[in-house]
């Protein structure tokens, strides 16, 4: 079964480090979404999947034949996550390159008559950095008071603060660097031009002088 092309249809910055939605998607398609995270950082998706009903005109709890397939990629493109999950399920990835990730998902489900021509919706909620800590069982766990589980959340925050200022010096690296090697290239260009500019004037002069000998009018 052939996919369509990813559409990208959501773009999320750090500034949205824990999000929730819902999209519709057919048989055939995949949906892919951007997430920019820091190097060294956690992620945690949960999704759930609805399946159109006709009878009753609503999205109703889908079926467990139907499934869904999750894949990750880094900012090199190169698949970091690629599994299959049940029609609810829980992935987790640690990016180690600062960048756009791309998360992408469509139904792994044969079944034609699960669709039958309807829709699925999926619930996606997604958790980057400290977000992704369940602080209530750390604090069982390490029998933390409520002092110190809330130092440990202060903790974890500055942490995730720290990677979030590396990764926009990182991007400001890479402008500055895209922005020298463009006026480079635009300074060349113009020498380049200039050069032709003369080398065809030289070449003119020289042309119209030997016409005019040759006419004998000079």
């Amino acid at each position: 079964m052939m996919l369509s092309a990813p559409a990208v249809i959501f773009t999320l910055t750090l500034i949205y480090p824990s999000y929730g939605l819902y999209f519709h998607i057919g048989e055939t398609e995949k949906k892919c979404f951007i997430e920019e995270i820091p190097d060294e950082t956690m992620v945690i998706g949960k999704y759930r999947t609805q399946l159109w009903d006709k009878q009753t005109s609503s999205f109703l709890r889908s079926t467990p034949g139907l499934g869904m397939h999750v894949e990750i990629k880094d900012p090199d493109t190169k698949i970091i996550l690629s599994r299959q999950y049940g029609s609810d399920g829980r992935f987790t990835f640690t990016s180690h390159t600062p960048g756009e990730h791309q998360i992408c998902l469509h139904s792994n489900s044969t079944k034609m008559a699960l669709f039958a021509g309807g829709k699925l919706r999926v619930h996606l909620d997604i958790q980057v950095g400290e977000h992704t800590n369940n602080y209530p069982e750390i604090a069982a766990k390490d029998k933390l008071t409520e002092l110190q589980l809330r130092v440990r959340q202060l903790l974890d925050q500055v942490e995730q603060i720290q990677k979030e200022q590396n990764y926009q010096r990182y991007r400001e690296e890479r402008f500055r660097m895209t922005s020298e090697s463009t006026n480079q290239r635009v300074l060349w260009w113009s020498i380049a031009q200039t050069l032709i500019l003369i080398i065809t004037g030289i070449w003119q002069m020289k042309h119209l002088k030997s016409f005019f000998e040759a006419k004998k009018l000079v």
